[in-house]
């Protein structure tokens, strides 16, 4: 959290000095900041604040492109006549354990057309969503969420690289 506040502070020195308050000048300033902080991070950074900030990056990356291919397939499945999809409710097991994670993970989900989360557990440990498609197995789905978006947030907000099994 202090590097994160030193690259707010970095970039409204930058703002500062061109003597220009904008949005985009601030954001400018980030940015310099952040490569100012790539340079001097093995020396002060024990958080992993620059190798997070490109997860979280990568993060809202995948979530967009979840976001569009989910949308164009239910958008084509509701302009087909007949019924293709095969939906139903499934249990996935979290990795994910504080309440951010388990938020976080829980939106992204339901933001996502095609599914939807309902609940999670009394003990944390699962949570059940809606799909509405199903068609290539309830593991699949499970595999999806657990390899996607799951791991990219664990990813950010833990700050260590999650290996792939």
């Amino acid at each position: 959290m202090k590097i994160f506040l030193f690259n707010i502070i970095l970039a409204l020195i930058w703002t500062a000095v061109t003597a220009t308050f904008s949005f985009g000048n601030l954001l400018i300033g980030l940015i310099l900041g952040y490569l100012v902080l790539i340079v001097v991070s093995p020396a002060i950074d024990d958080s992993n604040y620059t190798r997070r900030v490109w997860k979280g990056i990568t993060l809202i990356l995948f979530f967009l492109k979840e976001l569009v291919v989910s949308s164009v397939r239910v958008a084509i499945d509701v302009m087909r006549p007949g019924f293709h999809m095969k939906s139903g409710v499934v249990d996935v097991p979290l990795t994910v354990t504080s309440d951010l994670e388990i938020t976080l993970l829980a939106n992204m989900i339901s933001l996502t057309p095609g599914t939807l989360s309902l609940e999670v557990s009394d003990d944390k440990k699962e949570l059940f969503i809606h799909a509405m498609y199903i068609d290539e197995g309830v593991e699949h789905v499970r595999k999806e969420i657990k390899d996607g978006l799951e791991r990219h947030i664990m990813e950010v907000t833990r700050g260590v690289q999650i290996h792939d099994k």
